[in-house]
């Protein structure tokens, strides 16, 4: 799957990219999206860079292999680690989006963009706005703009500030819902079973393989026995390690199949299916449908 740079974006969606895009210290920038809706279209790809965007007027997004309509007003946060598209769903479709690289933000902060839970791979980036928390998220995205284009020398200082705000304004918006403790050891296990995860998704490239295919892979890489792993994630899930594992092979198989062009060969093996039969037998048994017959619905 194609990667989105930010000298593509500049080619897709701005006639002159800024100058200092490949600026050491990181990249930032801010823009109205209905500045941008008359350009390419947002593709579904990953991108090599953060996004952070404010819309409202009915919207349509595609996450991983998920499809989440928005009829009202989201603060939605994009991690580069997954691959994402956005569509209008009418013509009032309008609000605003800024564009960083890790660098920019870690460079004058000590918090880790992977630790934030709008950025967690698997967590849920959209968070819903009332009036005011959009008028004030709103505001922000103004004063963004109103720096970006100023002569200030300390402008990416006071960028960086208002972005801090972003993140913090939705840290509080749904606080109950995305921040949480792990109480016990099985959950922490979990957690970090998750994250090994989701780490190998998603597939780029027809060569790229899944290799970590069970729950022994996983033991041995988190430093654990099979059973305490599988104990662990039984009691916290209520699933078993093999369920989880493919129900993400899954997600995986639907996103390749209805976002690329791959033959269903390059699919299982970069899947981690030593024959194509295996896969087609493995998708219907979880989906009741062929990938050839998914493809074409």
């Amino acid at each position: 799957m194609e990667t989105q740079t930010l000298q593509n974006f500049y080619d897709e969606k701005v006639q002159a990219p800024p100058q200092n895009i490949n600026a050491g210290v990181g990249h930032f920038n801010v823009f109205r999206i209905e500045d941008c809706l008359h350009n390419a279209p947002v593709r579904y790809a990953r991108r090599d860079f953060y996004k952070v965007a404010l819309i409202n007027g009915g919207n349509r997004y595609h996450y991983a292999d998920k499809s989440i309509e928005i009829p009202g007003t989201a603060l939605i946060f994009f991690n580069p680690q997954v691959p994402y598209t956005w569509e209008p769903l009418s013509d009032e479709s309008k609000g605003y989006f800024c564009i960083f690289t890790p660098a920019f933000f870690t460079d004058k902060s000590r918090t880790n963009l992977a630790d934030l839970p709008m950025f967690a791979i698997g967590g849920d980036p959209s968070y819903k706005l009332n009036n005011e928390q959009e008028a004030a998220v709103a505001a922000l995205f103004e004063k963004m703009i109103t720096e970006i284009n100023s002569d200030y020398t300390f402008k990416y200082d006071l960028l960086h500030s208002y972005l801090n705000e972003l993140i913090h304004l939705a840290l509080k918006t749904e606080a109950a819902v995305n921040l949480y403790n792990h109480p016990n050891a099985n959950s922490r296990i979990t957690a970090v079973f998750n994250e090994l995860l989701e780490r190998q998704f998603p597939i780029e490239t027809p060569v790229q393989r899944f290799t970590m295919r069970s729950a022994a892979d996983f033991a041995e890489n988190l430093s654990v026995h099979v059973n305490h792993l599988n104990r662990a994630i039984k009691n916290t899930t209520g699933k078993t390690t093999t369920a989880l594992i493919s129900e993400r092979l899954v997600a995986e198989a639907k996103a390749l199949l209805k976002h690329t062009d791959w033959n269903i060969a390059e699919i299982s093996n970069s899947l981690g299916f030593e024959e194509a039969a295996h896969f087609n037998n493995f998708f219907k048994k979880f989906t009741a449908k062929t990938p050839s017959t998914f493809r074409n619905v």
